[in-house]
C-alpha cells in the first residue's frame, strides 16, 4: 500500500429543487465514511455562501488504495446512484496540500441545517 495521502476537492452544483433531499444524502454519505473506512481521514462538505446550490467537498485519504476502495463501498454507491439526478454538475480537483493542521476531535461537527452534533 502506498504511503502518499490523496487529497481532493469535489465541486457541486445542485438542483435547488433537490437541496434539502441532497445534502442529507451527502450527511448520510459523510458519516458512514468516516465511521467505518479506516482510509478516510477527512470529509468536509460546504456550501457557498448565498449560493447554497454550489457545494464544495474537502477529501484526505491514506493512500490511493484507500480512495479506491472508498469509491466501491456500498454507502457511497448508494450516494452516487441516489444523487446521480439531483447533481448539475461536478468537477474533481486533484490538488497538492501545502498545509493541512487542524484541532483533534469534532470541533468542526456539523449537521444538515447547522444543527450542532458535538456532545
Amino acid at each position: 500500500m502506498s504511503g502518499k495521502r490523496v487529497v481532493r476537492m469535489a465541486e457541486l452544483e445542485i438542483d435547488p429543487a433537490q437541496l434539502d433531499a441532497y445534502r442529507a444524502l451527502l450527511a448520510d454519505e459523510i458519516e458512514a465514511s468516516v465511521a467505518s473506512e479506516r482510509g478516510v481521514l477527512t470529509l468536509y462538505a460546504v456550501s457557498i455562501k448565498d449560493h447554497p446550490e454550489k457545494i464544495c467537498i474537502f477529501e484526505v485519504y491514506a493512500s490511493q488504495e484507500d480512495y479506491e476502495a472508498h469509491l466501491r463501498m456500498p454507502h457511497f454507491l448508494k450516494y452516487k446512484t441516489a444523487s446521480a439526478r439531483m447533481v448539475r454538475s461536478l468537477s474533481l480537483i486533484d490538488v497538492d496540500p501545502i498545509i493541512l493542521r487542524g484541532k483533534t476531535g469534532d470541533h468542526l461537527a456539523t449537521q444538515v441545517g447547522s444543527k450542532d452534533t458535538r456532545t
